[in-house]
C-alpha cells in the first residue's frame, strides 16, 4: 500500500511523500485563511461603525417624540414654550443664553459637530465638510443684516456660535455694508467665492448672487469630499448629498421661472455634479418656458411624479414653496430609508441628522406661532414637516 502511494506521488512529480503532504498542508492553510478572511471581512467592515452608531442611537432616543410635540403645541406663549425646552437637556443649555431661534440652531450645529467627530475615518471627510454650512449660514446672516442696515447687536443675535471662522465673523458684526463684510473675510476660503458675485450685487442690489455663490461652493466641496462611490457606505453618501445638489438646482430653476428669468440668468448658479440631473438635463430645464415646463422636463426622474402631484396646489397658490416642501420631504424619506437599509453602516448617521433637522425646523415653526397670540393651531400643524 505504501509502495503504491509512493509510486503515485512520484508520478505526480513529487520527490517524496513528505513533500506532497507538506504541499497539502500549505494548501489547506491557504484555503483556511481565505475562509477565515471571507468570514470576518464583513465584521471588520462593520467594526468602525459600532461606536459611532451606538452614540447616534443614544441621541435618537432623545429626539422629541409625538407626545412631546403635542405638549409643546399646547403651550400658551413663547415663555411657556421656552420653559418646556428647559426641561430637555439637549436644548436647556442654550435656551437661557440665546434668543430662541439661535438656541435651536445652536443645538443643531452641536449635533452636526458631534457626528463629524465620531464618524469613522473612511467617511469622516464629507461630515467634516458638512460643518461648513454653519460658516456659510453665518456669512449669509451677516450679509442679510448689513443689507438691511442692522446694527452690531442685532447682527450678533443672528449668528450661531459654531463653525471654523466664527470668531472672524463675530468681529464683523459692526461692519457697515455688505462690501465691508466681504472685505473682512479676506484670507478665508470664502472671500474669493463672494468677490466674484460682489459686482452683481452692486449692480442689482440683490443678495441672491452672494447666497447662491456660497451654496454652490458648499455643495461642490461636499461632492468632492464624497468622491466616487467605492462601497455601500460611500454609495449612500453620494446618493444623499447628490440629491441635495439636485434639489438645490431644481429650487433655483423653479424660482427663476416663476420670476420669468432666462437661461443666461440661471446658468451661473447651477451645480453640475448632482445625482440624477446631468448637464444636458439641467440645460433643458433652464430653457423651459415656465414652471410647468420645468416639471414636464423632470419626467423620467424621481422628482417628476412628486412635483407633478403638487402642480395643482401651485396653480391654486402661486407659491413655489409647495414644490420646495415636497422636495425636502423626499430627502427626509430617503434619509430614513438609508437608516433602515444600512443599519450597521452610515445609514443611522444620515437618518439621525435628517431627523434632527426636521425637529429643529418644527420647533422654529412653533416658536414663531407662539409670538402671535391666537395663531391657529391647525395652521401650525399644516406647516410642520
Amino acid at each position: 500500500m505504501a509502495d503504491s502511494i509512493t509510486t503515485i506521488v512520484t508520478a505526480l512529480g513529487f520527490p517524496s511523500v513528505e513533500s506532497f503532504i507538506g504541499l497539502l498542508l500549505v494548501g489547506g492553510a491557504i484555503i483556511g485563511a481565505i475562509v477565515v478572511i471571507a468570514t470576518i471581512r464583513p465584521i471588520l467592515d462593520l467594526f468602525p461603525f459600532a461606536y459611532p452608531n451606538a452614540r447616534v442611537r443614544a441621541r435618537i432616543g432623545r429626539l422629541i417624540n409625538e407626545k412631546q410635540f403635542s405638549e409643546i403645541l399646547e403651550t400658551e406663549n413663547l415663555e411657556e414654550f421656552m420653559n418646556y425646552l428647559r426641561g430637555l437637556p439637549d436644548y436647556a443649555k442654550y435656551v437661557d443664553r440665546f434668543p430662541v431661534e439661535k438656541a435651536l440652531e445652536s443645538q443643531l450645529a452641536e449635533t452636526y459637530e458631534t457626528v463629524s467627530k465620531i464618524a469613522p475615518t473612511s467617511i469622516r471627510e464629507p461630515f467634516r465638510v458638512n460643518l461648513k454650512k454653519w460658516d456659510i449660514r453665518n456669512i449669509k446672516s451677516l450679509i442679510t443684516a448689513k443689507d438691511a442696515g442692522l446694527g452690531a447687536e442685532e447682527t450678533l443675535n443672528l449668528l450661531v456660535p459654531f463653525g471654523e471662522i466664527y470668531e472672524t465673523l463675530e468681529a464683523l458684526t459692526d461692519s457697515e455694508t455688505v462690501q465691508d463684510v466681504v472685505a473682512g473675510l479676506e484670507g478665508t476660503e470664502y472671500a474669493p467665492v463672494l468677490e466674484d458675485a460682489l459686482s452683481e450685487y452692486g449692480e442689482t442690489g440683490m443678495i441672491l448672487p452672494l447666497e447662491a455663490a456660497l451654496d454652490r461652493y458648499y455643495l461642490e466641496n461636499m461632492m468632492r469630499a464624497v468622491g466616487s462611490p467605492s462601497d455601500d457606505n460611500t454609495k449612500l453618501l453620494h446618493t444623499y448629498f447628490g440629491t441635495q445638489v439636485d434639489i438645490s438646482n431644481i429650487k433655483i430653476i423653479l424660482r427663476a421661472k416663476a420670476d420669468g428669468l432666462s437661461y443666461d440668468d440661471i446658468s451661473p448658479y447651477m451645480i453640475q455634479e448632482g445625482y440624477q440631473l446631468r448637464e444636458w438635463k439641467l440645460k433643458d430645464l433652464m430653457e423651459a418656458e415656465d414652471v410647468s415646463g420645468v416639471i414636464s422636463g423632470l419626467e423620467g426622474t424621481d422628482y417628476g411624479p412628486m412635483l407633478s402631484e403638487a402642480l395643482s396646489e401651485y396653480s391654486a397658490t402661486g407659491s413655489i414653496s409647495v414644490f420646495e416642501r415636497v422636495l425636502e420631504e423626499n430627502l427626509n424619506r430617503m434619509a430614513r430609508n438609508f437608516a433602515l437599509k444600512k443599519p450597521f453602516g452610515v445609514g443611522p448617521m444620515i437618518g439621525f441628522l435628517s431627523r434632527k433637522e426636521v425637529e429643529v425646523r418644527n420647533l422654529k415653526v412653533i416658536a414663531r406661532s407662539k409670538r402671535e397670540p391666537g395663531f391657529p393651531e391647525s395652521m401650525v400643524k399644516e406647516m410642520l414637516a
